[in-house]
């Protein structure tokens, strides 16, 4: 039963990274089109609207199991919905969706990192030096194989901006996981959509004010309707669900299949094109990973 549990968790983890690899890729191709915020807003206001007739029941329910836990679901909301999602809206309208999702291998190498600094994790020294190799690797992606625009700080403030939404979503992963198993899980992920989308509605305001406004045509409604679903409830529910079965490092290392999902994509439906620096720096994370998560033999 636990080895069906696992593979179970293990299909649910790999529909995540190819949902979120399409969020990632249609965000790009309609970011002259849609405001980063506005995409934010609609996407999590629509998902919220789908889950409150199952999760708002279970939630209440169970208010006595999550109430000692508010601060970490505080945390978890502002962090997982409102600084991810806004942080990698924001970062694609200036930088490709093949550097967003090669940027998402680094998580798993953060998920160690911060674990090992703040959460008590242990860290070896082969962790230590997988984490120093997965670094030259995002290195090597955000400055476009050009170790001069380092030199002289030229980075895509795009990719600066995406690998922030990397931190917040290792430390969301690294803050899901003491959470009781017996929670409902769509009921938690009804609570963190409602924090995050509280989080959200002021930075939506202050688009709205700037004059940045997106018309509503067929394209951006259906653009709406997609991110509201597959990448949000779909994707947020089987994570969480898979974070629980087999634990945080082993669930962030599905996100290495959003690279393979998002090129492919990318490839297919903008026309961008895999440059030897991409395929480098995506090497150098997977070394480090290898590094991270392989057992030593006796």
């Amino acid at each position: 039963m636990t080895t069906q549990s696992n593979r179970f968790a293990y299909l649910l983890l790999t529909l995540t990274a190819l949902f979120w690899s399409g969020n990632f890729v249609l965000a790009r191709a309609m970011h002259a089109s849609v405001a980063p915020m506005t995409l934010s807003f609609a996407r999590w206001g629509i998902a919220l609207l789908l889950l409150l007739p199952f999760g708002a029941a279970p939630a209440w329910r169970q208010r006595a199991l999550w109430l000692p836990y508010w601060r970490r679901l505080l945390c978890l909301g502002i962090l997982g919905v409102t600084g991810f999602n806004s942080l990698v809206y924001w970062g694609l309208q200036y930088t490709a969706a093949t550097n967003g999702v090669l940027l998402n291998s680094f998580i798993p190498i953060l998920i160690v990192l911060f674990g090992a600094l703040f959460f008590g994790m242990r860290i070896s020294s082969r962790q230590m030096l997988a984490v120093a190799v997965s670094f030259i690797g995002v290195l090597l992606i955000v400055a476009h194989g050009d170790w001069q625009r380092l030199a002289a700080l030229d980075i895509n403030r795009g990719d600066a901006v995406l690998f922030l939404a990397m931190v917040a979503w290792a430390l969301y992963t690294l803050l899901l996981r003491p959470l009781p198993a017996t929670l409902d899980r769509i009921g938690l992920l009804t609570i963190l959509i409602a924090i995050g989308l509280t989080g959200i509605a002021p930075l939506f305001a202050a688009e709205l004010l700037s004059g940045r406004t997106t018309p509503l045509t067929a394209g951006t409604l259906a653009t709406f309707a997609y991110v509201g679903t597959l990448p949000s409830v779909a994707a947020y529910y089987c994570y969480n669900l898979g974070v629980s079965r087999v634990g945080a490092a082993r669930a962030g290392m599905f996100i290495h299949l959003m690279p393979m999902f998002g090129a492919l994509l990318s490839m297919l439906f903008l026309g961008e094109v895999l440059h030897l620096y991409h395929l480098a720096g995506i090497a150098l994370i997977l070394s480090g990973v290898f590094l991270a998560t392989r057992t030593p033999q006796r």
